[in-house]
């Protein structure tokens, strides 16, 4: 819950900002002059590409949380089975076995979204953020009958 928060208060506080950004880019447009209309246009340009990326990220967290709970509710949620340091960190020779384990899964089943999103969540826990969301979009995707990238 307080991720849900704090991912709230960022959106909220990053849309006020595209909204100000976005009011001075018209009132650079309102002077009427070449370099101040091109100012302004640039600069309405930035809230336009925040507030796509803005509704991307959010689409993806929505969905993949939609996954976890359905993956939760047929029992196939991967179980936590990692070891950790006495910080609390995962330990990083764990998080790789675990990982071996769900690519073998993975690799024997490629179409099934259920072993994508636990490669996904093993790719996170060896911390390897750009695999694991690619992995889960590849989960959400199989999930949707999307088509998938090779």
């Amino acid at each position: 819950m307080r991720a849900k928060i704090t991912y709230l208060v960022t959106a909220a506080v990053l849309v006020f900002y595209f909204v100000l950004v976005g009011s001075r880019g018209v009132m650079l447009i309102q002077a009427g002059s070449l370099v101040t209309v091109t100012f302004g246009v640039a600069v309405l340009i930035l809230p336009v590409i925040g507030l796509w990326f803005l509704w991307k990220n959010t689409e993806f967290v929505r969905k993949a949380n939609q996954l976890a709970a359905e993956l939760e509710a047929e029992g196939g949620l991967p179980v936590d089975e990692l070891k950790r340091l006495p910080s609390g960190r995962i330990d990083r020779d764990s998080a790789d076995e675990v990982f071996a384990r769900r690519k073998a899964e993975t690799e024997a089943s490629p179409g099934d979204w259920r072993c994508w999103f636990r490669l996904a969540v093993a790719y996170h826990d060896a911390r390897d953020t750009p695999r694991a969301r690619k992995a889960m979009q590849r989960a959400i995707a199989l999930h949707d009958g999307k088509p998938v990238r090779a």
